[in-house]
């Protein structure tokens, strides 16, 4: 990134936000280089102005830091992930790792229980699909035969998948949920594959969600 943008995005960073007369300051800069400078980074995604009205005079445009932008700071999301699950399965053992992947598998299925009751499985598996692009991944679903193919063309948790490849069991329950019906992985990114494909088998009649 640009040398000044990135001294905007680390200011707004560390106090949170930032007026442009607060940025003329720090950068020693014109107002008209500032403003340039945000119009760029507000065009990428990075930051945000709101009005903020003081005591006196016209509302102030205050910038702040966007998702997107707090996202260009890295998190040790995956680190901990993977120590957590080793540490668990240290304590624990493998039987109860995965209970615990399938607790939270229920816990990621909940919020859409009620979007998937009583669909048939056809419906249920387009709406799964569509549940798991709205999570961030590339999703798409085909029948084949009597059963349905979910194919995920992205891995959720990558950095964990590859350590820890008992997440996969994860997201075959969280399908299985979605889906209320049998869900098996038949293909895998992990193993170097163009997609997870999960085959749903075809039932005779609508069901709703599995619970807990």
């Amino acid at each position: 990134m640009q040398a000044t943008r990135q001294q905007i995005i680390d200011y707004l960073r560390r106090q949170g936000r930032a007026t442009v007369k607060d940025l003329d300051a720090h950068l020693s800069l014109t107002s008209t280089g500032v403003r340039q400078h945000l119009t760029v980074l507000e065009r990428e995604g990075l930051v945000e102005a709101q009005e903020e009205r003081g005591r006196v005079g016209r509302p102030a445009l205050v910038y702040r830091l966007t998702e997107q932008g707090d996202a260009l700071y890295p998190k040790s999301y995956d680190e901990l992930s993977n120590v957590l699950l080793e540490e668990v399965r240290e304590l624990a053992g493998g039987q109860a790792l995965q209970t615990l992947l399938r607790r939270v598998a229920t816990r990621f299925a909940d919020p859409y229980r009620e979007r998937l009751e009583n669909l048939s499985v056809s419906e249920r598996v387009h709406e799964a699909s569509r549940i798991i692009g709205e999570r961030g991944c590339l999703s798409d679903c085909v029948q084949d035969g009597d059963d349905w193919l979910i194919r995920q063309y992205t891995c959720p948790f990558p950095k964990v998948a590859g350590k820890n490849s008992c997440v996969c069991s994860l997201d075959v329950e969280f399908i299985r949920q979605l889906v209320g019906a049998d869900a098996r992985l038949t293909t895998s990114l992990l193993r170097g594959d163009r997609a997870c494909t999960f085959r749903i088998r075809q039932v005779d009649q609508p069901a709703t969600p599995a619970g807990r």
